[in-house]
């Protein structure tokens, strides 16, 4: 098989879905893990639960930072492709995306994990509450750099239009951590019950091994190159994905930390509203994935397509993604008002925190529309090699909308200004978006119709 698989001929819809559909499957596999830990969590005690809740929202958002420098590799990829195929470039850049993503990634690690007392107390953590966050932390914070060196050599599969390859990393990778979960938190055995710690070694562990497989992969089909040769434009390729990769990882890593910032209003609430918005929004992200899909398989198509020169097939695949998004959150709008209740037991087994985690899920479910165009927004914009208008997208709706609605919803209302605040922020981001992806020539405006002409 080809390296490299040409998204740039046929209906715009096909080439979406070559690259969507099966990052749906793996999103699914990665998203079902935060799931996995809730639903166990929630068993082994509210305490463990309420960790979770607090902890949920940061490794998000330093997560998103390797999302972000991969979006970078695939942009450089993608474009390059679209002007001259050629694997043997898609191989040297492999190799220089795993070598700068594992270095930045323990590099953050270390000071996530130096830093992580007074970061969760600062969101408000206490007691032992704050000792379970301490006791999940290390391990995670092991197992980052293994995340992030597998998704940079993913972003390079993806480029290629081979998205399947990184599905079946995630997906296995996801199925190790949900086997070891119940395993480590309860015990089995000579195993002991090790509780939220035994959480933070099963993903450490899945980390670890799901990156050795996509390495031996790429080894073994020749979609990595390790020779001393592919070390020879290192700098170049640095400096081109850093210009990309810099700004759009902190672009993705806002729309989280921001969440950590609305989690610490949301503990002014107390301790049942952090579990019940923790619970939500980890069902909300599994909710997304047909959506974060999208934004996956946006980027090698609008970047294949403009490094060709095809700037209607962009402007075509924006528009088709944007329309996908609108449809797709009418109905889970209509879907979680019927079924929210429900969703909230079983994530919460029934504790204190259902009734914060059902009002979410069917409030703020009428704006997810507006994440979704923001996320597939984010990834075109980055595709088209303009990661500061990404960033200026998703820093606005935090930090001009999300977060000061959120403390000022919360001091006049209560938990329903929370609400009301993430609402507000997702259908500002649609609109946002529409204008800024007009604004790079990646989206047309309807145009306004023209007066009639009175007759004489």
């Amino acid at each position: 098989m080809a390296q490299t698989r040409d998204l740039t001929d046929g209906p715009v819809w096909r080439a979406l879905w070559r690259v969507s559909a099966p990052m749906a499957i793996g999103i699914i596999g990665v998203l079902s893990v935060g799931i996995a830990d809730s639903y166990f969590l929630a068993r082994a005690g509210e305490t463990e639960l309420t960790a979770i809740g607090f902890i949920y929202p940061v490794i998000v958002a330093i997560t998103s930072l390797s999302i972000g420098l991969g979006a970078g590799v695939s942009a450089v990829v993608s474009q390059r492709l679209g002007e001259t195929a050629d694997d043997r470039e898609s191989a040297e850049l492999a190799l220089h995306a795993v070598v700068l993503a594992g270095a930045l990634a323990i590099s953050v690690a270390a000071v996530l994990a130096l830093l992580a007392g007074p970061l969760f107390g600062a969101l408000g953590a206490e007691g032992p509450v704050r000792d379970a966050v301490l006791a999940y932390m290390p391990w995670w914070c092991a197992g980052f750099p293994f995340l992030v060196a597998a998704q940079a050599l993913n972003s390079v599969f993806r480029a290629g239009g081979h998205s399947e390859f990184a599905a079946i990393a995630m997906v296995g990778q996801s199925l190790i951590n949900i086997a070891l979960d119940p395993l480590l938190i309860f015990g089995l055995g000579p195993i002991p019950a090790m509780g939220i710690e035994g959480a933070g070694i099963a993903t450490a562990t899945a980390r670890a091994l799901a990156f050795v497989a996509v390495l031996g992969f790429g080894l073994w089909t020749a979609r990595i190159d390790v020779s001393a040769q592919a070390f020879r434009d290192f700098p170049a390729s640095v400096r081109r994905i850093v210009r990309v990769g810099l700004p759009a990882a902190f672009s993705n890593a806002i729309n989280p930390a921001g969440m950590a910032l609305v989690t610490a209003a949301v503990a002014t609430v107390g301790e049942a509203a952090v579990g019940g918005f923790g619970a939500a929004t980890r069902v909300q992200s599994l909710l997304f994935v047909p959506m974060l899909a999208l934004s996956a398989g946006i980027g090698p198509v609008v970047g294949q397509a403009w490094g060709a020169g095809l700037r209607e097939r962009a402007q075509e695949t924006v528009r088709l993604t944007f329309l996908l998004c609108l449809g797709y959150g009418a109905v889970l709008a209509v879907v979680l008002w019927l079924t929210a209740e429900p969703i909230a037991r079983v994530m919460t087994d029934g504790l204190d925190a259902v009734p914060f985690a059902t009002d979410y899920l069917r409030w703020v479910s009428v704006s997810f529309f507006g994440y979704g165009i923001l996320v597939t927004a984010n990834a075109a914009m980055n595709a088209r090699e303009k990661p500061f208008h990404s960033l200026a997208l998703s820093l606005g709706r935090i930090a001009l909308v999300y977060v000061p609605l959120a403390w000022l919803g919360v001091r006049l209302f209560d938990y329903p200004g929370i609400l009301g605040a993430a609402a507000a922020a997702n259908v500002a981001a649609a609109a946002a978006a529409c204008l800024l992806c007009a604004r790079v020539g990646l989206f047309r405006l309807p145009a306004a119709p023209t007066p009639a002409t009175p007759a004489n």
